[in-house]
């Protein structure tokens, strides 16, 4: 994976970009940590500061009931993305384990989980959302709502994986691996999963974006716990109070902005992802490394040290029946 993300710093611009973009909103989150005061409490600013206007004491200005702008968006921006993380890693590793197991096992038990599977994609998930949040209106806290959209989420990812495996497992490694007596956790694991990382990197950025947009779209119709401080929630009350009417916009642009910012910054991370791992434009830039290798190492007489050099750039998600650890089992 190291060397996934080093190829990814190295050829794609769109993914540097969004890198940087991804720190600074980490940067920001590890600063609510050190908020001088609860970001969500009211009233902590003098009374003749309260609805000022970003300024040096207060960067993002303040709210009509003393609020500051600035810790709440750093507290909104961690509580987001925790809601994030919890749906991604519910959605994600559910949908790994059973696209994996359902592809490599095939036969009766692929048929079983796949219509499981075809049921639950069928199923709209921002109106089952929606009702839901509805139901629990008053009872949908951060980690369940987190929860909620990881058990939604885990059918699409699921039938990406298991095309993968659908491939990987008719290479002449995996057969190796079968007669060499590995049973089948041990090959799924240790034989398919490496192979499957860099599409996994790929849907864990989209689930992030995915689970952002419900979070904010719940948030502002105001189906989430509004007492608790998210992007989405800073708008639903910026609205509430109708701060742009009210002389006031910074307290909604702010959490717009940073909205956008951080779905811009998951997406061209996406991009760079979806770049590297397109077949075509990987064997032109190992193409391109190699021509460039080969030149370099004409000089110094040395082509053997240019094609050890160009297989560094391989990527791991399409593995050759040349594979290195066939002739090793072998």
């Amino acid at each position: 994976m190291l060397t996934t993300i080093r190829d990814l710093f190295r050829f794609s611009l769109s993914f540097r970009f969004g890198s940087l973009i991804l720190l600074f909103v980490a940067a920001l989150v590890i600063t609510s940590f050190f908020a001088p005061y609860p970001p969500e409490k009211r009233r902590v600013v003098p009374r003749k500061f309260r609805g000022d206007p970003p300024s040096a004491q207060y960067l993002l200005g303040t709210t009509a009931l003393g609020q500051d702008v600035f810790w709440m968006l750093a507290a909104g921006v961690k509580n987001t993305l925790i809601i994030a993380s919890i749906a991604v890693f519910i959605g994600r590793g559910i949908g790994v384990i059973l696209g994996m197991i359902s592809g490599y096992l095939g036969g009766t038990a692929d048929r079983v989980i796949q219509s499981i599977v075809e049921s639950v994609i069928v199923i709209p998930r921002l109106p089952l959302l929606i009702l839901i949040a509805v139901i629990l209106k008053g009872g949908l806290t951060f980690v369940s709502l987190g929860i909620l959209i990881g058990i939604l989420d885990w059918a699409f990812p699921s039938k990406r994986y298991r095309a993968q495996v659908l491939s990987l497992r008719e290479r002449d490694f995996t057969h190796t691996a079968v007669f060499s007596g590995m049973n089948t956790v041990k090959i799924v694991v240790q034989e398919h999963l490496p192979f499957i990382i860099p599409f996994m990197l790929a849907d864990v950025v989209s689930g992030f974006l995915f689970s952002i947009g419900i979070e904010v779209t719940l948030s502002y119709l105001g189906l989430n716990d509004l007492n608790s401080l998210s992007l989405g929630t800073m708008i639903y009350w910026a609205n509430e109070w109708s701060s742009i009417f009210a002389g006031k916009p910074w307290v909604m642009i702010a959490p717009v902005t940073a909205s956008i910012i951080m779905v811009v910054g998951f997406y061209l991370v996406s991009i760079g992802i979806s770049e590297y791992l397109d077949p075509r434009k990987r064997l032109a830039r190992i193409t391109n490394v190699a021509t460039m290798i080969a030149a370099t190492s004409s000089s110094y007489g040395s082509a053997e040290v240019a094609g050890r050099m160009t297989d560094e750039f391989a990527s791991p998600a399409a593995p050759s029946s040349d594979d290195p650890r066939k002739s090793k089992d072998e």
